[in-house]
């Protein structure tokens, strides 16, 4: 019986407590139930903007480099050696600013030899102008000048050839000889050796001696006269030695001049080889060149018309001189590099004493007070940028400062990878705190539509149905209103079609769904502050962007 009484009294206090457990959830959920009609039965609170009539301004925003819209790298037109560099990266140059200098020497012979030459025709010309009356005597003179001048030519070549013989032949004896006196030094040589080896064995044989004579001599068998005499004996072969290596020394010293004398004396028979074949080609052409101009002379038969020809060519040589002398002197102006523009040296490449040639640069010169910032564009918004629209550049480089450009070019071909359009955006830099190569950063107006009815991007919400908004009237009455959006900034939509200006739309709202006709309360604010922590239903509300 007690045993029943103990299982039972723990069975109705469990059961006790189900049952007070159960009758408090039917509490709590008419409680909720009452909560839940009454907040269904209270306006929910919403805070509202007003649509607004103002400009809609879409600004583009690219990343580009700084170039210089001038930038040479000046190399010269004739080789030479640098004689100075007067400038160095960073310094300031002007236009016409004397940069660089080659030397002048070979330039400058060229000048003189051409002016030379100038003067020559020109005195020819005028020698040919004073006899320009009697045409008779003056051909036939001519032709005697010729055949003279031919003799001459003749003559001359006949004694290149005869001097180069003779010099030939002289610098082929001085070479036989020297080879002579190589091989008498050779065989000096080898005789010096010969007496050196013989000297050594004399000393090595006293030396030998002279030890046997000196140990009889401590055991007391001979006097002490023979080993004087044994002393003296190796001192006088080492003299011997000495001697014969001081003869083979010489021996070897006058071999070596032999050989430098017989270089030398075959270098000058190739030089007197070169020179005379060179000497004998000039000559042989001297004497073509008579023979050419005895043909010319004979052939003016007909006397005036041909002296004309000859004073028409003889002002033709000097036009052709004078045209040579020009080259020269612009060759010499060549050698001196002038900076062409106002700017700063950029890179220096080669140092003096160098030697520079034809389309190697030497300095780099850059304009810098403009420079340009290069942007691309997209094909969307290239349509909608025009040369002289002004365009904000800032750097990181140099935070808090903003530089005012203009567009300067449109590429009007895009890049055929990237399908952009490359605009360049026009900086002047008076301070020179804008460096070429600098990464900037460029925002422009892309588009403005003036007077659009403006509503902020959070009272919009979009479906597959399109675009709608929640509009409150003065009676704080709610209405679902389906709108056209037009164009659209960082900050609101424009709407085309289903609102008027002044009406006012839900931004936030404590509900997240408010019925059509609803009453609502219109206690907050039409913009969240940074830092606020979204209210119940707003991620339903916001609008996408």
């Amino acid at each position: 019986m007690k045993r029943w009484i103990y299982m039972l009294v723990p069975a109705v206090a469990l059961g006790l407590m189900i049952a007070w457990r159960l009758e408090a959830k039917k509490q709590e959920a008419a409680q909720e139930a009452q909560m839940r009609t009454m907040r269904m039965k209270t306006p929910p609170t919403v805070a509202l903007a007003p649509a607004k009539v103002r400009d809609i301004v879409q600004t583009f925003q690219a990343v580009g480099t700084i170039e210089s819209p001038f930038s040479v790298k000046l190399t010269p037109k004739v080789s030479g050696r640098i004689d100075y560099v007067e400038v160095r990266e960073g310094d300031p140059v002007q236009k016409g600013q004397a940069l660089v200098r080659l030397d002048p020497s070979d330039v400058e012979a060229e000048v003189q030899q051409e002016a030379a030459a100038l003067a020559e025709a020109q005195s020819r010309l005028a020698q040919a102008q004073i006899n320009q009356d009697p045409i008779n005597v003056g051909v036939g003179t001519q032709i005697r000048q010729q055949e003279a001048a031919l003799a001459s030519a003749r003559a001359d070549y006949n004694q290149v050839v005869k001097n180069y013989e003779s010099q030939l032949a002289a610098a082929a004896a001085s070479v036989e000889d020297i080879q002579g006196r190589v091989s008498s030094a050779s065989a000096a040589i080898g005789n010096a050796q010969a007496a050196v080896r013989s000297a050594q064995a004399n000393l090595e044989n006293a030396r030998s001696k002279y030890n046997r004579i000196h140990d009889l001599y401590q055991q007391g068998f001979i006097a002490a006269q023979e080993v004087d005499d044994a002393r003296t004996a190796v001192s006088v072969q080492q003299g011997a030695l000495e001697v014969a290596q001081g003869q083979l020394e010489s021996a070897k010293s006058a071999h070596g001049s032999a050989q430098a004398q017989l270089q030398a004396a075959k270098q000058q028979a190739s030089i007197v080889r070169t020179k005379g074949k060179a000497d004998i080609e000039a000559a042989r052409a001297k004497v073509a060149q008579a023979k050419a101009a005895l043909d010319y002379a004979r052939a003016n038969t007909a006397q005036r018309p041909a002296y004309r020809q000859n004073l028409a060519a003889l002002r033709s040589t000097v036009a052709a001189a004078q045209a040579a002398l020009k080259i020269a002197e612009a060759h010499r102006a060549d050698t001196v590099l002038q900076s062409p523009l106002n700017g700063f040296v950029t890179g220096r490449y080669m140092d003096p004493g160098a030697t520079a040639t034809p389309g190697q640069p030497i300095l780099a010169v850059q304009e810098i007070r403009r420079l340009w910032a290069t942007i691309p564009v997209p094909e969307e918004t290239s349509r909608k940028i025009f040369v002289g629209q002004a365009a904000e550049v800032s750097f990181d480089a140099l935070p808090g400062k903003t530089f005012t450009g203009k567009v300067a070019q449109i590429n009007p071909s895009a890049d055929p990878a990237s399908r952009q359009f490359s605009v360049k955006i026009m900086l002047d830099n008076p301070r020179n705190i804008i460096k070429p190569g600098m990464f900037a950063r460029v925002s422009m107006v892309a588009d403005r539509v003036r007077s659009a009815l403006v509503i902020p991007r959070e009272a919009v919400r979009q479906d597959r149905e399109g675009a709608s908004v929640v509009v409150v009237d003065d009676a704080n009455i709610a209405r679902q209103r389906p709108v056209r959006l037009g164009a659209s900034d960082a900050e609101g939509f424009a709407v085309t079609e289903g609102l008027r200006p002044g009406e006012k739309v839900v931004t936030l709202s404590a509900s997240p769904n408010i019925r059509d006709g609803q009453e609502v309360s219109t206690g907050g604010e039409g913009r969240r502050r940074p830092g606020e922590e979204a209210q119940p239903g707003e991620r339903g509300r916001r609008g996408q962007g």
